[in-house]
Protein backbone atom coordinates (compact mmCIF):
# COMPACT_ATOMS: atom_id res chain seq x y z
CA UNK A 1 0.00 0.00 0.00
CA UNK A 2 2.88 2.36 0.75
CA UNK A 3 4.18 2.10 -2.80
CA UNK A 4 0.78 2.83 -4.24
CA UNK A 5 0.31 5.88 -2.05
CA UNK A 6 3.75 7.13 -3.08
CA UNK A 7 2.91 6.56 -6.73
CA UNK A 8 -0.41 8.38 -6.31
CA UNK A 9 1.31 11.30 -4.61
CA UNK A 10 3.94 11.43 -7.35
CA UNK A 11 1.22 11.22 -9.98
CA UNK A 12 -0.66 14.10 -8.36
CA UNK A 13 2.57 16.09 -8.11
CA UNK A 14 3.23 15.47 -11.81
CA UNK A 15 -0.13 16.92 -12.84
CA UNK A 16 -0.25 19.73 -10.25
CA UNK A 17 3.22 21.07 -10.98
CA UNK A 18 3.86 21.85 -14.65
CA UNK A 19 7.61 21.31 -14.26
CA UNK A 20 6.93 17.72 -13.20
CA UNK A 21 4.14 17.07 -15.72
CA UNK A 22 4.76 14.19 -18.08
CA UNK A 23 5.45 15.44 -21.57
CA UNK A 24 2.86 14.54 -24.20
CA UNK A 25 4.27 13.57 -27.58
CA UNK A 26 2.26 12.93 -30.71
CA UNK A 27 3.65 10.46 -33.23
CA UNK A 28 2.34 10.80 -36.79
CA UNK A 29 3.62 8.09 -39.11
CA UNK A 30 1.79 5.77 -41.49
CA UNK A 31 4.25 3.00 -40.55
CA UNK A 32 2.39 1.38 -37.63
CA UNK A 33 5.35 -0.75 -36.58
CA UNK A 34 7.70 2.23 -36.36
CA UNK A 35 5.08 4.28 -34.51
CA UNK A 36 4.63 1.51 -31.97
CA UNK A 37 8.42 1.29 -31.52
CA UNK A 38 8.66 5.05 -30.90
CA UNK A 39 5.79 4.84 -28.42
CA UNK A 40 7.46 2.03 -26.46
CA UNK A 41 10.80 3.88 -26.35
CA UNK A 42 9.08 7.05 -25.16
CA UNK A 43 7.14 5.17 -22.49
CA UNK A 44 10.41 3.70 -21.17
CA UNK A 45 11.78 7.24 -20.86
CA UNK A 46 8.75 8.63 -19.01
CA UNK A 47 6.87 10.29 -21.85
CA UNK A 48 3.18 9.97 -22.65
CA UNK A 49 2.40 9.59 -26.32
CA UNK A 50 -0.43 9.26 -28.78
CA UNK A 51 0.09 7.45 -32.07
CA UNK A 52 -1.67 8.32 -35.30
CA UNK A 53 -1.10 6.33 -38.48
CA UNK A 54 -3.27 8.76 -40.44
CA UNK A 55 -2.49 12.49 -40.47
CA UNK A 56 -6.05 13.87 -40.48
CA UNK A 57 -7.05 12.50 -37.02
CA UNK A 58 -3.59 13.52 -35.77
CA UNK A 59 -4.20 17.07 -36.95
CA UNK A 60 -7.51 17.22 -35.10
CA UNK A 61 -5.78 15.90 -31.96
CA UNK A 62 -2.83 18.32 -31.94
CA UNK A 63 -5.09 21.30 -32.57
CA UNK A 64 -7.39 20.39 -29.67
CA UNK A 65 -5.12 18.72 -27.07
CA UNK A 66 -2.02 19.90 -25.26
CA UNK A 67 1.01 18.66 -27.20
CA UNK A 68 4.66 19.15 -26.24
CA UNK A 69 6.32 17.59 -29.31
CA UNK A 70 5.15 16.23 -32.66
CA UNK A 71 7.19 13.48 -34.31
CA UNK A 72 6.03 13.52 -37.91
CA UNK A 73 6.87 11.46 -40.98
CA UNK A 74 7.40 13.54 -44.09
CA UNK A 75 5.82 11.14 -46.57
CA UNK A 76 2.32 9.96 -45.69
CA UNK A 77 -0.86 9.32 -47.65
CA UNK A 78 -3.64 11.93 -47.61
CA UNK A 79 -1.52 14.71 -46.13
CA UNK A 80 2.28 14.74 -46.25
CA UNK A 81 4.40 16.05 -43.40
CA UNK A 82 4.99 19.42 -45.06
CA UNK A 83 1.27 20.12 -45.44
CA UNK A 84 0.60 18.78 -41.92
CA UNK A 85 3.23 21.21 -40.60
CA UNK A 86 1.85 24.14 -42.61
CA UNK A 87 -1.65 23.50 -41.25
CA UNK A 88 -0.40 23.39 -37.65
CA UNK A 89 1.77 26.48 -38.22
CA UNK A 90 -1.21 28.45 -39.52
CA UNK A 91 -3.44 27.45 -36.57
CA UNK A 92 -0.85 27.37 -33.74
CA UNK A 93 2.49 28.97 -34.69
CA UNK A 94 4.10 28.14 -31.31
CA UNK A 95 3.34 24.44 -31.76
CA UNK A 96 5.04 24.53 -35.16
CA UNK A 97 8.31 25.09 -33.29
CA UNK A 98 7.96 21.67 -31.62
CA UNK A 99 8.23 19.36 -34.64
CA UNK A 100 10.71 16.58 -35.23
CA UNK A 101 10.51 15.18 -38.75
CA UNK A 102 11.47 11.61 -39.59
CA UNK A 103 11.96 10.37 -43.12
CA UNK A 104 13.60 7.86 -45.33
CA UNK A 105 13.30 10.24 -48.29
CA UNK A 106 15.15 13.39 -47.22
CA UNK A 107 17.00 13.47 -50.54
CA UNK A 108 13.88 13.94 -52.65
CA UNK A 109 13.79 17.43 -54.12
CA UNK A 110 10.32 18.35 -52.82
CA UNK A 111 11.32 17.40 -49.27
CA UNK A 112 14.70 19.14 -49.57
CA UNK A 113 12.92 22.37 -50.42
CA UNK A 114 10.60 22.01 -47.43
CA UNK A 115 13.40 21.00 -45.04
CA UNK A 116 15.42 24.05 -46.00
CA UNK A 117 12.52 26.37 -45.07
CA UNK A 118 11.72 25.09 -41.56
CA UNK A 119 13.75 25.21 -38.40
CA UNK A 120 12.93 21.69 -37.24
CA UNK A 121 15.19 18.69 -36.83
CA UNK A 122 14.96 16.09 -39.56
CA UNK A 123 16.02 12.57 -38.58
CA UNK A 124 16.64 9.95 -41.22
CA UNK A 125 15.14 6.49 -40.87
CA UNK A 126 16.24 4.30 -39.27
CA UNK A 127 16.12 6.91 -36.52
CA UNK A 128 18.83 6.60 -33.85
CA UNK A 129 16.97 6.42 -30.52
CA UNK A 130 19.59 8.56 -28.74
CA UNK A 131 19.19 11.34 -31.32
CA UNK A 132 15.39 11.21 -31.08
CA UNK A 133 15.52 11.47 -27.27
CA UNK A 134 18.08 14.28 -27.50
CA UNK A 135 15.83 16.31 -29.81
CA UNK A 136 12.77 15.71 -27.61
CA UNK A 137 14.77 16.84 -24.57
CA UNK A 138 15.87 19.99 -26.39
CA UNK A 139 12.31 20.87 -27.44
CA UNK A 140 10.82 20.27 -23.99
CA UNK A 141 13.32 22.31 -21.93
Amino acid sequence: ARCRVGAQARSRMDTDNPTHRRRHIVIVDDNAELSWFFQEILKLHGYESAVFNHPVPALKHVLSQHTDVIICDLQMPELDGALFYATVERAQPVLAQRFIFVTGLADEERFQTFISTVEAPVLRKPVPVEKLLEEIGRLTK
